[in-house]
């Protein structure tokens, strides 16, 4: 019988520490790799979305054929402390909730987004301009259209969900 563990703990301290059974250490401890976090090997990231996204757009039957290159942009920028399953999981949000064909910022998950907006913010505020840009071009087309999501995404060239992703993104709910 063969038995593959994975930890972020050092079990070596934690049995020297009396938090870890040695007998079970020294049975676990027969061939060992050290595998670094993942935001220590950004480089995988691109490769490992991709193939979660051929994955899970199999799975749900939706036709989904790549990432952009702004969300590719947004991954490699996040920290990922959940690792390989943080990822997975943010691209499986993606294809169950996105639009296209292509994976786009929109889709990904807000804590990746804000993270992102926080993280990568130049000197002279240009994240935050384009943002600041964005929310009154969706107030101004939703004040245009009465409020009304299906005409205002229309007229921006936009699907409805991503307009409806934005708007909560750009953290608007309360102010429409």
């Amino acid at each position: 019988m063969r038995t593959i563990a994975a930890t972020n703990r050092d079990l070596r301290a934690a049995m020297k520490a009396g938090q870890f059974r040695e007998d079970l250490y020294y049975r676990l401890d027969v061939v060992s790799i050290a595998m670094p976090p993942l935001r220590e090997r950004r480089e995988d990231i691109p490769l490992l979305a991709t193939y979660f996204v051929a994955e899970y757009s199999r799975k749900c039957k939706r036709r989904v054929t790549g990432i952009s290159a702004e969300a590719r942009r947004v991954l490699c920028a996040y920290d990922w402390p959940g690792n390989v399953r943080q990822l997975e999981n943010a691209i499986e949000r993606a294809v169950v909730l996105g639009v296209t064909e292509l994976i786009v910022p929109e889709d990904l998950p807000e804590s990746i987004l804000e993270s992102d907006a926080v993280s990568n913010q130049p000197p002279a505020g240009y994240n935050e301009t384009i943002r600041e840009a964005k929310r009154q071009l969706i107030a101004k087309t939703l004040e245009q259209t009465g409020g009304n999501y299906t005409e205002a995404a229309k007229l921006l060239r936009i699907h409805p969900t991503n307009l409806h992703r934005l708007v909560r993104t750009l953290g608007m709910r309360e102010s429409i």
